[in-house]
């Protein structure tokens, strides 16, 4: 997958979310598809993300939305703002055992002070496998 086209400002982020050394992003093997403050995509291997019993591991579901949901919500502030999560919470709906995940984040509310978007994350054949939701503090840092 080719690197998405990004909004003037935010290579810096997307360098630091994709390609840093020691991200957990990229520990996890996202790949950003699209990448925008009304939509993003990403996907995410199965293998490599495992739970002991072979299963795709929840707290990897949900390190995915904060992903999207935490860049969506910076997206959305602007490249001066700093975004630091403040809730989020994921029901499991079904069992990921090899494949792709993708993530597709749409916000819920973009406001001035916070951002909250939905993440559903379905596996190669379209099945819901997470749905979760995720509430981001804007904070505009002092010069």
């Amino acid at each position: 997958m080719g690197d998405p086209t990004l909004p003037a400002g935010f290579e810096k982020l997307y360098e630091a979310v994709h390609d840093g050394g020691g991200q957990l992003s990229k520990r996890l093997g996202i790949e950003f598809v699209e990448f925008d403050a009304q939509r993003l995509v990403a996907t995410m291997p199965v293998d490599g993300n495992r739970q002991p019993a072979g299963l795709l591991h929840g707290g990897a579901s949900v390190a995915l939305a904060e992903t999207l949901g935490s860049i969506g919500a910076a997206l959305h502030a602007g490249p001066d703002k700093l975004i630091v999560g403040v809730d989020i919470n994921a029901t499991h709906h079904r069992a990921a055992v090899s494949g792709r995940v993708t993530g597709i984040a749409r916000p819920l509310h973009l406001g001035r002070r916070t951002a909250t978007y939905e993440v559903v994350v379905t596996d190669e054949d379209g099945r819901r496998v997470c749905t979760s939701r995720i509430t981001c503090m804007i904070i505009t840092p002092e010069s």
